[in-house]
């Protein structure tokens, strides 16, 4: 008897094929990550920029992840 291949998770695999159709988004991040580096607050963050991201993946991959539950 054979093993079963584990399943693979399309979604990973289309929001990994839309990054880099978000660069900008991740640009942004990336700069908000560098400038709050050094705050010693606590109180900088990137949340924003962050979300903005994944707002960008999500908006590109769902197409592709709803096309297939039909």
């Amino acid at each position: 008897m054979a093993e079963e291949e584990e399943p693979v998770d399309m979604k990973e695999v289309y929001e990994e094929g839309c990054k880099p159709k978000c660069g900008k988004e991740l640009r942004a991040y990336e700069a908000c990550q560098k400038r709050i580096e050094d705050d010693t607050t606590g109180e900088a963050h990137c949340t924003g920029q962050y979300l903005d991201f994944w707002k960008c993946i999500d908006k590109c991959a769902a197409p592709k992840i709803f096309a297939n539950t039909r």
